[in-house]
């Protein structure tokens, strides 16, 4: 696990925003349920930083709502599902539950476009019934979608996360995650300076490993150029 890099300020805001609504729910008693959307393109690490602020907030019960654990399960056997989570929040008297990947756990495809109407009818009650002092915290890569499904109202607030989008973020990263050696890393900053990029963190992890698997700077270069459309779009 790399954990969370903080790559450039746009990340530091979003924790720092996750704490106070942390806080918001632990200490208001005109708001005991908080719900937050982390929305933003894919492989920008929602799913890390929704865990982060939960796991950072030592409430007493944390749950993991994913689509991944449900896999095979009926429309009833996910509701099901579902709704136990909930009411095991509802037991505690600080609770915290992420909903991860919202849009695959109501079987969205944008062929046709399908969804789950019964999956989605539950989120909805679900995420506006006011227990006992909790936080749930959502995630996202199709915003739209969710705004047609009148979908975004039932969240408190909703967060960008964004991509890496210059060359100093990227080498901030780079330099985090201490994957290349100092002249290596000096070599790839002059490549990408001036650069406007596009790609998510976690995309960036996977062509550093692939790069350092054979330990060739220009390896990576050659990775990153070689994506369609290219990571960097154009000069600034």
């Amino acid at each position: 696990m790399n954990g969370i890099i903080r790559w450039g300020d746009p990340v530091s805001a979003v924790l720092e925003d996750g704490e106070l609504l942390v806080q918001q729910t632990k200490n208001s008693d005109r708001t005991p349920l908080v719900s937050v959307l982390l929305e933003g393109p894919p492989n920008s690490g929602k799913t890390a930083l929704a865990a982060k602020i939960s796991e950072d907030s030592q409430f007493p019960f944390i749950k993991i709502c994913s689509p991944d654990k449900m896999i095979g399960h009926s429309e009833i056997a996910k509701c099901q599902a579902i709704k136990k989570i909930f009411e095991d929040a509802y037991k505690s008297q600080l609770s915290c539950v992420v909903v991860d990947d919202i849009e695959r756990l109501l079987d969205y495809v944008p062929i046709g476009p399908r969804f789950s109407n019964l999956v989605l009818q539950a989120l909805l009650v679900l995420l506006k019934k006011p227990p006992p002092k909790l936080l749930i915290i959502g995630t996202t890569s199709r915003k739209d979608v969710l705004q047609e499904m009148e979908m975004l109202d039932a969240f408190s607030t909703t967060i960008h996360i964004p991509n890496i989008s210059r060359g100093e973020q990227l080498v901030e990263a780079l330099e985090l995650l201490g994957s290349f050696q100092e002249n290596e890393r000096s070599k790839i900053a002059k490549a990408v300076k001036g650069q406007s990029l596009w790609i998510g963190i976690k995309k960036l992890l996977m062509l550093i490993e692939m790069a350092v698997q054979v330990r060739k700077r220009c390896c990576f270069l050659s990775l990153f150029e070689g994506n369609s459309p290219p990571l960097w779009v154009r000069s600034v």
